[in-house]
Parts: C-alpha cells; sequence; structure tokens
C-alpha cells in the first residue's frame, strides 16, 4: 500500500468482522484501516503493516457496521415510567402529548443528549428523528455526542380526531406547520455537516389534513429529503382512518399521491389487503418498532405483514421508538423482532438473525440520505463501526456470531463506536460527554418539566412505596 494511502487508524486482531457488504462477508482475524474518516482497507491483519498508525488491539471482539435506529423520538428519553398499561389513545392522548407540551427548549436539549448517549453506548452511530417542537435543541443535544442525526419539526394541523384533543401548545394551522417544517429543512437539510440532515414530519394521519401532507411532500421534494409518518400502528388509528376518510391510512396516502420511496412509515402493522399490494408497488421504506408494540399491545406482529413485505421488495428497517418503552436497544430490539414474528408465524424459519441485522444496518442506511456512505464496512464508505467485547457469558460459545449478537447479546456488550473514523465510545463510555454530569442534569430537568405536567396522575406504581 502507498505511503500516502496507508491507514492513520489500524483496528487490528478482529476476532469476526461481519461487514454486511454485498457479498456479506464475514471476515476472522480481521483488521480495518481507517484514513480520513473513511475505510481505506479491509483483510486479514496479517496482510497490513501498523507502520504511521495508531492501532486499536481488537482481540476478542465482534466487529459490525454501526447500526441506524430509523426511528426514535429523542424528545421522549424523559418519558420512562410515564406512559405504561396505556393503549393508543391513552398513550397519546393521556400520556405522551401532555408531556410533550410541557417540554421547554432546554428540556428537550437534555432528553437529546441522553438518547443519544444510549443510542451510541447501544452502537447506534445514526438515528432519525421524528421531530418535536424544538428541533434546535434536538440537534444541540444530540451532536454534542458525535452521533449522525436526521432532524425534523413535527408538524400536526388538526386538533382533534377520533382519538382526541391536542393540548394547546401544539395546535398550529397548515401554514404555520408548513412554513415552521420549511425553516427547519432550510436550516438543515442542506447543513454542510456530514453527520446531520433533516426530513419532513407530520407525526400520524389522523391530525394532519390533506393540504399539509402534499405540502410537506411538496418540501421533501424541494430540499431531496425523506417525507416520514407513523402510520397504522394501532386498530384505533385503523379505525379513526376509516371513520373520517372512508379509507385505510395507506390507502389515503396512496390516494393524495405522497406514497413512494422517498417516503418513510413508521409501524404500518394494521393494513388492509389492498395495501399490501400499495406497498409492494410503491416501496415507502417502512420501520419495524418491536418493543414500542410489545410494550403496548399494539397487535403489529400479529397483524404484521413485514416479513411479506420484505419478500417483496420492500426495504423495511429497524427502530426502538420511544424510552417509554423501555429499551432503547437495537441489540435486543433485532431479537424481538426475530422471535415475534417466529412466535406468531409459528415459524422458526422466520426472520433469521441474518435479517435482523440487515434491518439495523444496510436497510436503515437505505431509509437516510446516507445510503451510501454508511451500513456497511466497506472500502470508501465512512468508518462506522461498533465493536462487541466478547469475553462475557451471553457472547459464548462464539460459534455463530450474527446468532450471538441477535439471539443472546445485549447493547450493553458494546466496547468501542466510531463515526466517521472517531472514537465516540471508549470501553463503553461516551468520549465527548460527561456522562456523570449528565446523570446529574437529568433529575432537575425531570423535575422542572414535572412541575408543568401532572406527573403523579401518570405514574402507576401498584405497590406501596414506603
Amino acid at each position: 500500500m502507498p505511503a500516502a494511502d496507508a491507514p492513520t487508524l489500524l483496528l487490528r486482531n478482529i476476532d469476526w468482522l461481519i461487514t454486511v457488504d454485498p457479498e456479506r462477508r464475514i471476515i476472522r482475524d480481521a483488521a480495518i484501516g481507517v484514513k480520513d474518516g473513511r475505510i481505506a482497507w479491509i483483510g486479514k491483519s496479517a496482510e497490513i503493516s501498523a507502520s504511521g498508525a495508531d492501532v486499536i488491539d481488537c482481540a476478542g471482539m465482534v466487529a459490525t457496521p454501526g447500526f441506524i435506529d430509523a426511528h426514535l423520538h429523542s424528545s421522549f428519553h424523559l418519558s420512562r415510567g410515564l406512559a405504561d398499561e396505556a393503549g393508543a389513545q391513552s398513550f397519546l392522548f393521556d400520556r405522551m402529548y401532555p408531556y410533550e407540551a410541557a417540554l421547554d427548549a432546554d428540556d428537550v436539549r437534555i432528553s437529546a443528549q441522553f438518547a443519544a448517549s444510549e443510542l451510541l453506548r447501544h452502537g447506534v452511530t445514526c438515528f432519525i428523528d421524528p421531530g418535536n417542537y424544538h428541533p434546535e435543541s434536538s440537534v444541540e443535544g444530540a451532536l454534542s455526542t458525535g452521533i449522525r442525526m436526521l432532524v425534523s419539526r413535527s408538524s400536526f394541523d388538526l386538533t382533534k380526531s377520533v382519538l382526541g384533543i391536542l393540548p394547546e401548545r401544539m395546535i398550529e394551522n397548515t401554514d404555520v406547520a408548513l412554513t415552521r417544517a420549511e425553516e427547519v429543512l432550510q436550516r438543515y437539510a442542506r447543513s454542510g455537516n456530514p453527520r446531520l440532515s433533516a426530513t419532513a414530519s407530520f407525526r400520524g394521519l389522523n391530525n394532519a389534513s390533506d393540504a399539509l401532507i402534499l405540502g410537506l411532500k411538496e418540501l421533501a421534494g424541494r430540499f431531496g429529503t425523506l417525507l416520514q409518518t407513523h402510520a397504522c400502528f394501532s386498530y384505533s388509528t385503523h379505525d379513526s382512518s376509516v371513520a373520517r376518510c372512508g379509507m385505510a391510512e395507506i390507502e389515503r396516502l396512496e390516494k393524495l399521491g405522497v406514497l413512494d420511496d422517498r417516503m418513510l412509515i413508521v409501524h404500518s402493522g394494521w393494513l388492509e389487503p389492498q395495501e399490501v399490494a400499495i406497498l409492494a408497488r410503491r416501496k415507502p421504506a417502512l420501520v419495524c418498532a418491536p418493543s414500542s408494540s410489545l410494550h403496548n399491545g399494539y397487535g403489529n406482529f400479529v397483524m404484521g405483514k413485514l416479513p411479506e413485505l420484505m419478500a417483496l421488495g420492500v426495504n423495511v428497517a429497524l427502530g426502538s421508538d420511544h424510552a417509554s418503552s423501555g429499551i432503547v436497544d437495537m441489540v435486543q430490539e433485532m431479537r424481538l423482532a426475530c422471535c415475534g414474528y417466529k412466535e406468531v408465524r409459528a415459524n422458526p424459519r422466520v426472520m433469521p438473525p441474518e435479517t435482523a441485522l440487515e434491518m439495523a444496518t444496510i436497510n436503515g442506511a437505505r431509509a437516510t440520505p446516507w445510503a451510501n456512505r454508511i451500513g456497511s464496512i466497506e472500502t470508501g464508505r465512512d468508518a462506522d463501526i461498533v465493536l462487541f467485547d466478547t469475553n462475557r457469558p451471553e457472547w459464548q460459545p462464539l460459534i455463530n456470531p450474527v446468532a450471538n449478537l441477535v439471539y443472546s447479546a445485549t447493547g450493553d456488550s458494546v466496547r468501542h463506536v466510531f463515526v466517521a473514523g472517531e472514537q465516540v465510545v471508549k470501553n463503553g463510555r461516551c468520549v465527548r460527554i460527561d456522562e456523570t454530569e449528565l446523570y446529574r442534569q437529568i433529575p432537575r430537568t425531570v423535575g422542572r418539566f414535572s412541575q408543568r405536567l401532572k406527573v403523579k396522575d401518570m405514574v402507576q406504581l401498584r405497590w406501596p412505596v414506603l
């Protein structure tokens, strides 16, 4: 290798390198050379010189591409314990919308930094945020950790639906919602920061007018980005759409002419037969959010058709959704996706672990503007890399690293994480931020917004606290 091309960082003696490249190679005793934030070389450790490079010995480790969490509400990260045992209507209108309306910009900044730190510590190097009312604070908080993100400005313009009424602070008309969405796209979609971009977003079909959806689609096209939304995640939202519009949610998107491969649809569980055909034809990216459905009993595994849609060529990624469902750990989300569909299909061949890993990496990358830069470990791609410590009981014996990763590991076994060649997690701790100080700020932040929100009414402690 010419000296000018020699890597400046060398990850060496990797026990198992899972590339997720087009050939899906797994390389033993591997090395990855990194230069200028990109992968410059991949091969056997014995085949490359370490001269002049910073070397990290990765013996006893499994390397994967950085995970992409295709759906994570970073502003919801302070909501654990506030939305348990609640169906779709109560979850949204009694719990999460009031919680969101109570947050100020500083609350959102702390929440986003907390979310990004947990994502990174569990191997996520990029996430897609569906938006909130303080997107600039989301950017400030998340990017301080070194993660990649797609930010959005959440949009509603129908204050009342069959499910309930939005809090007053979240109510906007169509023109205001479109203007504020455009401001976020103008500022972030072409920011020049390689770790930051933006999408257009409406939170759900039942609180969005046709005019808002069409206007956001036009903005997404003008800025060359995605349009994202939640859809079909429960019987309640499905039934509400039929009651108000005379058609189901995917049918409505098709009628509006906005459904294409530049759209990202989260959940997509409650589908009518004709909607499966529509999705197979239009091929938007879909996001499976396993822990969210299991926590809230949405029925997306029982009713969902994601394995079949993938077989029909639809790109399906993976998302953790929000901390109010408990885990924010893509490793565990992979296991839930695989095992949930195996159980409801009564078929152990459905959703093998390789499929789940593709959903968390290359499929997620295809749902971003960075499809040619992230999602796999290939020469020329950005060096977004995760290293797992296998000197742990859940990783042993290590016969099939993909199976161990999906079926027995958790994100807690992540040792090191790199984003664009920068080490952002070292020995399981975030490098850029002071995590100890962050954990001091969290209870103070919760105490502040709790004064604006009746938190005690949301907490459902069933056992006595003395």
